[in-house]
């Protein structure tokens, strides 16, 4: 999943850089609302995080701007204000939820999750496919009775594809949402990550099919279903 966080304090942003990295994000910053618009134009991003106190155009301008694009990315407001009509104008003008610092990384990581899920219609915490589960709060997954070791960028093309089955992913959105601005992830890389998580999901009834020409496609079936 690929995160835009728009946010001035430079220690805080280092900060949760590291946390969601560790997780399985891919986190881009940017310290100014004017390059963050122009970001959301241009790259396809799975949440935004926006501050409100930000040099020049404040984050609520910002958030007000990208729904006038008509973009319907999911956005949450980081802010030290606390009060009642900041949350409600906040809310108002397009942000999806509201979230006061300081605040504790869990909560954090919980909302931008349920964002994330709810933008993909999906609202469970816990996701099934088959013998697969994976518990995205707890960030853990398993197959049957045994634990399902994955990387962190493992974890995140598996969650996109359990998130979108019975959709079709394409290779370009999987390096997309892996890549940041300076990190890229080309498709090769995502077809060596497709192919680790083949040989973890061996025999599981649960497989990454490869739909030709479009993407991958993650279902229940049989190891010769694998290519279409």
């Amino acid at each position: 999943m690929r995160v835009l966080l728009v946010e001035d304090d430079a220690m805080l942003a280092d900060g949760l850089r590291e946390l969601f990295v560790g997780l399985g994000f891919a986190l881009d910053h940017l310290s100014a609302a004017e390059p963050a618009l122009v970001a959301t134009r241009l790259t396809q991003f799975d949440l935004v995080m926006v501050d409100l106190g930000l040099p020049g155009m404040d984050g609520l301008e910002l958030v007000r701007r990208i729904r006038s694009q008509r973009n319907k990315v999911p956005i949450l407001i980081l802010t030290a204000r606390d009060a009642l009509e900041d949350r409600v104008r906040g809310l108002n003008e397009g942000a999806d939820d509201y979230l006061v610092k300081p605040f504790a990384m869990p909560e954090l990581i919980a909302r931008v999750q349920a964002l994330i899920r709810r933008s993909q219609s999906n609202a469970q915490s816990v996701i099934t496919l088959g013998a697969l589960v994976m518990d995205i709060g707890q960030h853990e997954a398993s197959l049957g009775a045994e634990a399902l070791l994955l990387t962190g960028r493992e974890w995140a093309v598996l969650e996109s594809l359990l998130l979108a089955t019975p959709r079709i992913l394409s290779k370009a959105k999987l390096a997309d949402s892996l890549s940041q601005w300076d990190k890229e992830i080309s498709t090769n890389a995502v077809e060596i990550y497709v192919s680790r998580l083949r040989t973890k999901l061996q025999d599981s009834g649960v497989l990454i099919r490869t739909v030709r020409g479009i993407g991958y496609r993650l279902e229940e079936g049989r190891p010769d279903d694998a290519a279409c």
